[in-house]
């Protein structure tokens, strides 16, 4: 089978695509026939093996394994287990973020990991497309407690995190502020950002407006630039550990602090959970009719180098495709 592989940790010039043998499925798992994977920043950071403590999972020195790829949609094609909640034909989709290995034409899975049927009547590019980002999104969500009508910021909005923060926020009735490029607009309005600021020409740290909640899903503010928009009793979320990791010491000290007087705002950190629940609920929402997957370029398996030299530039909007088998 062809496979995306990498021996070494660095850009995507690492990345080639060659020939290995197709996985065997032991007993409890799945070898699925992948048609469709996203180039996502956590494929990007795994990639680079960067942060470090990633290669406490990944391989100190090289990978461990040499396939790329944290999510997938496909088509079970056979079962390790005489009796399984699988079967032949299923149209499936599932995440790992911790590695899935699914940049390859086959790939074996446990039935007992975050996989779940595909939703009815989606692609499977449109279903692939609805699972990191809006894992993520959920694990900010399930930190703080919203309720109808605070006021939330969400600073890179047009990416993957943040596109989906968004249509979650709109589910609370949240009052949503997006940051993005004034070009993204209109994507944010149909996904039901009240209120829109360029970053481009305006720093939102630098505005008088005050937010209940602020969510970095790009992760290029701190706590100390954003404290001065937060309410009383807002909290600070970053979907990155800050300069010196300082939002995981932050998330730590200031709930003490807040004990305190005058000193009540908080800095919480989205560590991923949830995952298995996470992809069921992300497949209610989606027959719901209350998600729907943000695409900016799907790429043929051939030109994977190219998807994830656009997934690193910063400058993707939603998320990029690769479509692995012909469907």
């Amino acid at each position: 089978m062809r496979a995306a592989l990498y021996q070494a940790y660095g850009s995507p010039a690492v990345l080639r695509l060659g020939e290995i043998p197709p996985p065997i499925p032991k007993k409890g798992e799945l070898l699925v026939r992948v048609f469709a994977a996203t180039i996502n920043r956590t494929d990007c950071a795994l990639l680079a093996g960067q942060p470090w403590i990633n290669r406490m999972v990944t391989g100190l020195i090289k990978p461990r394994n040499p396939i790329p790829g944290t999510d997938f949609a496909g088509e079970v094609v056979a079962t390790g287990s005489e009796k399984s909640a699988f079967q032949v034909g299923d149209r499936i989709f599932g995440l790992n973020d911790a590695g899935l290995h699914s940049h390859a034409e086959y790939l074996c899975i446990s039935e007992k990991a975050a996989v779940a049927l595909l939703p009815v009547n989606t692609s499977f590019e449109d279903a692939v497309a609805c699972l990191e980002g809006a894992h993520y999104a959920i694990n900010f969500l399930n930190k703080v407690y919203l309720k109808a009508g605070d006021r939330v910021l969400v600073n890179g909005a047009s990416g993957g995190i943040g596109s989906a923060l968004v249509q979650l926020l709109c589910l609370t009735n949240a009052h949503i502020t997006a940051v993005c490029a004034e070009a993204q607009f209109p994507l944010l309005r149909s996904l039901g950002a009240q209120n829109l600021i360029d970053y481009q020409t305006t720093d939102f740290t630098r505005t008088n407006e005050t937010y209940h909640f602020i969510f970095d899903a790009v992760g290029k503010s701190t706590f100390g630039q954003c404290k001065p928009n937060l309410l009383p009793g807002g909290v600070y979320i970053s979907s990155e550990l800050g300069p010196w990791g300082q939002n995981l010491f932050y998330a730590l000290s200031t709930p003490l602090m807040a004990l305190l007087p005058g000193a009540k705002k908080q800095v919480k950190f989205p560590i991923p959970t949830g995952i298995r629940q996470n992809v069921q609920y992300i497949r209610s929402l989606i027959e719901a009719g209350q998600y729907q997957p943000v695409i900016e370029k799907s790429y043929p398996f051939n030109d994977i180098q190219s998807a994830y030299e656009h997934a690193a530039s910063g400058r993707k909007i939603g998320n990029v495709v690769v479509r692995i088998n012909a469907s």
